[in-house]
């Protein structure tokens, strides 16, 4: 590698690792679409954002979403986070007789394995989860997916 071509891979790290990917203008536009979303099928929820260090960015509960949707919304985002995958396929490996049987009740109730959590992966690199709750699971999965695919949009 010559000296021109080991410049050019720096600055693409530098300048990776200067995208502000959880600026306040991309996540309200995130929250929006999630919310819109959450209108059409007349429903209250909360969203939160969560960065790869478990830092919830941004949260937001619709005045009509239910009180405990504020505590299951991060910890939707934190269990996709920390299991590397969406919420809803996690449901699948809990069942009993399945690999990961009780490991929420070995994780004293912080993880939870029903839809509404979404990994945030940009170029192959998991950055943080959106965790949605408020409306049936079906729901919270239908407004995860919209607000995962506006925050991939605005990051492009």
């Amino acid at each position: 590698m010559n000296e021109d071509q080991l410049s050019s891979v720096i600055k693409q790290v530098i300048a990776q690792q200067q995208v502000d990917y959880f600026s306040l203008t991309k996540m309200e536009k995130v929250i929006a679409a999630a919310v819109q979303r959450a209108d059409e099928f007349k429903i209250g929820v909360t969203i939160a954002i969560m960065r790869s260090d478990q830092v919830v960015q941004m949260s937001y509960h619709m005045p009509n979403a239910n009180l405990v949707s504020s505590t299951l919304a991060p910890k939707k985002a934190w269990s996709a986070l920390a299991m590397k995958q969406p919420t809803i396929q996690i449901s699948e490996q809990v069942q009993p007789g399945a690999e990961l049987y009780q490991i929420e009740t070995m994780m004293g109730g912080q993880l939870t394995s029903f839809g509404g959590g979404i990994p945030l992966e940009i170029n192959g690199k998991i950055i943080g989860a959106i965790g949605v709750s408020g409306g049936a699971v079906k729901q919270d999965q239908a407004i995860c997916e919209v607000a995962v695919e506006t925050f991939k949009k605005e990051s492009d």
